[in-house]
């Protein structure tokens, strides 16, 4: 669980995601619309992908992946993130790490 807390504070938007997962891109292209660049990382990539997962179960993400923290807050999986999303909550909790439109 240390290990996840320290990925997530390394930068304001993180993403905990496997390669193969399609509603792990659409998270994240999700924010890349928003205008934001998350820090993402793959765990089916890393040894301990296992311990991972278990860890972001119990520090409360409904399903493992992906996991999004913002601000190093967990924010949830898709369905948390969606929610937000949709009911307008999601673009204030970005604002301070959207990057400056050209």
């Amino acid at each position: 669980m240390d290990k996840v807390m320290r990925c997530a504070a390394d930068k304001g938007v993180v993403i905990f995601s496997k390669s193969s997962c399609c509603l792990c891109y659409s998270v994240s292209i999700l924010f890349q619309e928003l205008g934001v660049n998350p820090q993402i990382y793959e765990i089916d990539r890393e040894p301990d992908c296992r311990e991972i997962e278990r860890a972001l179960v119990r520090m409360g993400c409904t399903a493992p992946i992906p996991a999004v923290f913002i601000g190093g807050k967990l924010i949830g999986s898709t369905n948390e993130v969606m929610s937000l999303h949709l009911s307008g909550a999601l673009t204030p909790l970005l604002r301070p790490y959207q990057q400056a439109q050209s």
